[in-house]
C-alpha cells in the first residue's frame, strides 16, 4: 500500500525538500501522510478547476510546483481564495504536495530542463548553494578502510563538482582501552591498545547526513565509532539558483530572439536594447530571476533569459548583458512534466497523471 508519506519520501529522495529557500514553503502543505493512495495528479498550481479534475479523476494527492499555501495564514477561512482551496482539498480528503523551489535549485530541475529546451550544452549552475555542504572524518582499521569508503561513496557522499569517489586518507595511530562491558573488535580488555588506522575524510551535502551515518555505523567494525561532522562554507556546485551554458553555434541576438520564442512558445519577449553582438554563453532561471542579472553578467553571459523583470530591472541591467523576460509560466512550464518523470520512474505501475488545466493567469492578445 502506498501512502501519502510514501509519495513524500519519494519526492525527497530525488529532489530534496531540504533544498528549498528560507522563505519557500514546500513539502506537505495539506492533508494525511498516511493515508493511502487512489492517485497522482500533477500540476503547475492548485485551483478549483484542479481540485475538481482531480475528484473527477480518483486522485486523492496533488504534486503542484507552485505552493498552495505560500504566506503564512492566521485562520482557515472561506474568507479567502486559499482557505476555501485548503477546506475543499480536506473535504474531498486530498493531500497537496509543494515541490517548489527545492526543484528550482536541484541541478536536474526546472532549470536544465529549460536550458536543454533552448538547446544549451555544458551546464553548470549559476549561482551555486552556499551553507548546505559538509565533510564527516572518520577513522578505521586498514583492513576495513576500502569497505568503509565503498559504503559512504554507495550512500552519497565524495561528489566534488564532476568528480565522484573523492575522499582524502592519512595514516595514524589511534589509541584506546576497552573497560569489562565492551567487545572490541582488536585489543584486550582493561589494557591499552595502539592501532594503526586510517583517517578517511568525504563531503556530502546535508541533507544526505542520517542516510550517511547509516552506512558508516553498518560498514565499520569498531563497536563504538568515531566521527565528526564539520560545516563547510564551500559552496555546492551542483545545486543552486538558475542555469548557464552555451549554444552550439553562436546566433545574432535578433534569431535568438526568435529562438527563445518558438522553443518557450510564447508570443511577445521583453528584453533589454540590442548591444549588436553576437550570443554564445546564455544563462537561465526559471520564473522570478532578476536577482541573478548581475551574477549571469559576471560569469560572462550573453543573454539571460527569466521571468517577472520589472521595469527598472532592465534599467538596472548591465548594458554587455541581453535581458530577456519570456515569461513566469513558461519558463518553468515544463516542470509539471518533469515531476510526473521523477514520479513514475520511482513509482512505477502506480497512476500519475498530468492536470490538462492550464493554471496561466497571463493572456496576450
Amino acid at each position: 500500500m502506498i501512502t501519502v508519506g510514501h509519495i513524500l519520501e519519494s519526492l525527497n529522495s530525488l529532489v530534496p525538500f531540504s533544498l528549498q529557500e528560507d522563505y519557500d514553503n514546500s513539502g506537505l502543505l495539506c492533508g494525511d501522510r498516511n493515508n493511502p493512495v487512489t492517485g497522482i495528479l500533477v500540476a503547475f498550481d492548485v485551483n478549483d478547476d484542479v481540485l475538481t479534475e482531480a475528484v473527477d479523476t480518483g486522485c486523492n494527492v496533488v504534486v503542484a510546483h507552485h505552493p498552495l499555501i505560500f504566506k503564512p495564514m492566521r485562520s482557515v477561512t472561506f474568507d479567502t481564495p486559499v482557505g476555501r482551496l485548503v477546506s475543499r482539498a480536506l473535504e474531498n480528503r486530498i493531500a497537496v504536495i509543494a515541490v517548489h523551489t527545492n526543484i528550482d535549485n536541484h541541478f536536474e530541475g526546472v532549470n536544465q530542463e529549460l536550458a536543454r529546451h533552448l538547446g544549451l550544452e555544458n551546464l553548470r549552475i549559476l549561482q551555486p548553494l552556499e551553507g548546505r555542504l559538509q565533510k564527516l572524518v572518520t577513522f578505521v582499521p586498514h583492513s576495513h578502510a576500502d569497505v568503509v569508503r565503498k559504503a559512504l561513496f554507495e550512500a552519497g557522499a565524495g561528489h566534488i563538482g564532476r568528480y565522484d569517489l573523492c575522499s582524502y586518507n592519512l595514516d595514524g595511530v589511534g589509541t584506546f582501552r576497552a573497560n569489562n562491558e565492551t567487545k572490541p573488535f582488536v585489543g584486550r580488555l582493561n589494557e591499552v591498545h595502539h592501532e594503526p588506522e586510517m583517517r578517511v575524510e568525504v563531503v556530502f551535502p546535508s541533507w544526505i547526513q542520517s542516510r550517511l551515518l547509516e552506512s558508516l555505523l553498518q560498514a565499520h567494525p569498531y563497536e563504538e565509532v568515531a566521527y565528526d561532522i564539520f560545516p563547510m562554507k564551500n559552496a555546492l556546485p551542483n545545486a543552486g539558483a538558475g542555469m548557464i551554458g552555451l549554444l552550439p553555434e553562436p546566433l545574432s541576438e535578433i534569431d535568438f530572439l526568435e529562438h527563445v520564442k518558438q522553443k518557450l512558445c510564447v508570443p511577445f519577449l521583453r528584453h533589454t536594447s540590442l548591444r549588436g553582438r553576437s550570443v554564445r554563453k546564455v544563462a537561465v532561471c526559471g520564473g522570478s530571476g532578476s536577482f541573478l542579472i548581475n551574477i549571469a553578467s559576471k560569469r560572462g553571459a550573453d543573454a539571460f533569459v527569466t521571468g517577472d523583470i520589472k521595469y527598472h530591472d532592465f534599467f538596472d541591467a548591465p548594458a554587455s548583458l541581453l535581458v530577456l523576460d519570456a515569461g513566469h509560466f513558461e519558463t518553468e512550464q515544463f516542470t509539471v512534466q518533469l515531476l510526473a518523470r521523477y514520479l513514475n520512474e520511482k513509482i512505477p505501475n502506480f497512476a500519475v497523471l498530468i492536470s490538462k488545466v492550464n493554471t496561466n493567469p497571463v493572456n496576450y492578445c
